[in-house]
């Protein structure tokens, strides 16, 4: 699926892994927009890519998404691509003093937000595709960061039910499933051991021009599709 020409919506796209795909997007000849809840960052971005169309928005919030979609859908009415990538990680423990509040956080921006918006969006007649950004610890769950694992978990088997309940729509549903990158996800400085962004999205651009819904890199080409004896030994190398 060669994607140009189209206008899309990055869901915590002013960095990382969103900021790579919205220049590529753009890069290609399509309208991209972005939003995020830090107008600073935005700011950056939009100073990196002049094009960039940005909007400021919390989506831990209910009526922020529903807002979001409000603004879209009379604005941009002709929006075809939503990517769910927003995403908070936190990497904690048990014994953390606000694990809960952490967890709650998670859950509300990893699940909440991106089903809801998914749920909203099917109703925008120009709509197309959505494609959810999950991970590749989706399969094998990394014991430092136990509910973004588990999120991602979730997100993955929804994603996989979202496309099936979407055919009658003939909204495409493609899942991007990245493994550990040069990112700041986590924290700076985290993830400076992983192979940069721009490997990973040359690959994920190569497998949309081939038709494919499920675009793995890496570690996770492996995992995705890998049975339980490996996943097992996978896990127990990530969490020795």
């Amino acid at each position: 699926m060669k994607i140009t020409n189209k206008k899309i919506l990055v869901t915590g796209g002013a960095s990382g892994i969103g900021f790579a795909l919205a220049e590529r997007f753009i890069k290609d000849g399509n309208t991209v927009i972005v939003c995020g809840r830090r107008e600073e960052v935005l700011n950056e971005a939009k100073t990196k890519l002049p094009s960039l169309i940005t909007k400021a928005c919390d989506l831990s919030i209910d009526e922020e998404r529903t807002a979001l979609y409000n603004w879209i859908s009379h604005e941009h009415n002709d929006l075809s691509i939503l990517v769910n990538n927003a995403g908070i990680q936190n990497w904690m423990s048990l014994k953390d003093d606000d694990f809960m509040q952490k967890a709650k956080n998670e859950i509300v921006t990893n699940i909440e937000a991106p089903m809801h918006l998914s749920y909203l969006f099917q109703n925008l007649p120009s709509l197309t595709t959505i494609m959810n950004v999950t991970s590749g610890l989706s399969f094998v769950p990394y014991s430092k960061t136990p509910v973004y694992a588990a999120t991602k978990a979730f997100f993955h088997s929804f994603t996989m039910t979202l496309r099936y309940l979407l055919k009658e729509k003939n909204i495409e549903v493609i899942e991007i499933i990245p493994p550990a990158l040069n990112t700041d996800l986590g924290g700076k400085g985290i993830h400076d051991f992983a192979p940069p962004v721009s490997g990973f999205i040359e690959s994920i651009f190569e497998q949309l021009n081939e038709g494919k819904n499920e675009l793995t890199y890496g570690f996770t080409e492996q995992t995705s599709k890998a049975g339980s004896e490996i996943l097992t030994a996978a896990f127990n190398n990530l969490n020795p």
